[in-house]
C-alpha cells in the first residue's frame, strides 16, 4: 500500500493506524490523543473572532511567502 493510500485509509477509517504500536505506545492513549486533536482545531476556530482568524491567516500567508523568497 502506498503512503498516500494508507493515509487516506486511516483518515477515512478503513484501516487503523498501527504505526504507534511498533513504537511501544499504548494504542488506547494514541487513539484518545488523536480524538482530542481532531476536535481541537475546530474548537479553537469556533472561539476566535473573524478578525483574529483573519490576522492568523495573514501571518500564515506572510510566512509562506517569506519561505518562497
Amino acid at each position: 500500500m502506498t503512503r498516500t493510500k494508507s493515509v487516506v485509509s486511516i483518515a477515512t477509517g478503513e484501516t487503523e493506524d498501527r504505526e504507534h504500536e511498533e513504537e511501544g505506545k499504548d494504542p488506547a492513549a494514541v487513539k484518545l490523543g488523536r480524538r482530542g486533536g481532531l476536535k481541537g482545531g475546530k474548537a479553537r476556530a469556533d472561539k476566535l473572532t473573524a478578525e483574529q482568524r483573519a490576522e492568523i491567516a495573514r501571518l500564515a500567508a506572510s510566512a509562506r511567502w517569506k519561505k518562497a523568497d
